[in-house]
């Protein structure tokens, strides 16, 4: 199967480790990757905060990028909302007919990673092997934007030699919300407070997400903290075998 992979900003920027982890994994399940290099942003920083010529522009380009591919998979959950909900709200504000007949066709071929495996390849276990103990901290835009269900859990359910340990409160946003964390910073501290509370009575050694955004307003406080905890996107995990493990990628 084809399918092109779109990184998002903010992993091609932050976070390489996860688009080349994406790349390892669905290469082994015998995905054929094409990589758009032109590719920049959803536009969600720019829809979120009022900029919203800055982003009919991202929605644009993403639409005529990938208009005539098989599939686009995209390691972000939050990435993939923004397209899902906001995309159609953006063309109809344009009133662009061919844009929104464009969108309408591509619209069905956008998933996120943890979709792709399970739905599209029909895959839950892709010969993983990771050693630790793991619990898994839903992101908003994965469990309540875009419904994963129970997709994640499936795929770290065959995970060899992984001990996932329940994360209490799993429904509890971490306090990122992107912007929301710089707007309302006490109150996202706040919340990331209760949430660190809740990942440090696991006592698990990763903390995993689907979303590295999520990930790093965690790693942040775990650092500050000094918590012995270290956060690992779930392409990460999937992708590491025996023979190539990722603590030797980070």
């Amino acid at each position: 199967m084809r399918a092109s992979l779109f990184i998002t900003c903010y992993n091609d920027t932050l976070f390489p480790e996860t688009g080349r982890a994406v790349v390892r994994l669905l290469e082994r399940l015998g995905v054929e990757l094409d990589f758009h290099p032109k590719q920049t942003c959803c536009g969600q920083m720019h829809a979120n905060t009022g900029f919203r010529g800055e982003a009919f522009c991202q929605a644009k380009r993403f639409v005529r990028m990938y208009q005539d591919v098989v599939a686009v998979v995209i390691p972000s959950s939050s990435c993939v909302a923004m397209i899902r909900d906001q995309y159609p709200g953006l063309f109809e504000e344009l009133g662009n007919e061919e844009l929104r007949r464009q969108f309408a066709s591509l619209l069905p071929r956008v998933y996120e990673l943890s979709e792709f495996v399970v739905d599209q390849l029909g895959v839950d276990d892709v010969g993983a092997y990771f050693p630790h103990r793991v619990t898994y901290h839903a992101s908003c835009h994965g469990l309540r934007g875009i419904h994963l269900g129970d997709r994640p859990a499936r795929l770290m359910n065959k995970v060899r030699g992984m001990e996932q340990v329940p994360l209490a409160n799993l429904d509890r946003c971490c306090g990122f919300g992107g912007t929301f964390s710089v707007k309302n910073g006490e109150v996202s501290s706040a919340m990331l407070a209760v949430k660190l509370q809740d990942l440090m009575a696991t006592r698990a050694e990763f903390c995993t997400a689907l979303d590295n955004s999520c990930l790093m307003h965690l790693g942040g406080a775990m650092h500050r903290q000094y918590a012995g905890m270290k956060t690992i996107h779930l392409a990460e995990i999937l992708a590491s075998t025996e023979a190539e493990p990722a603590e030797a990628l980070l």
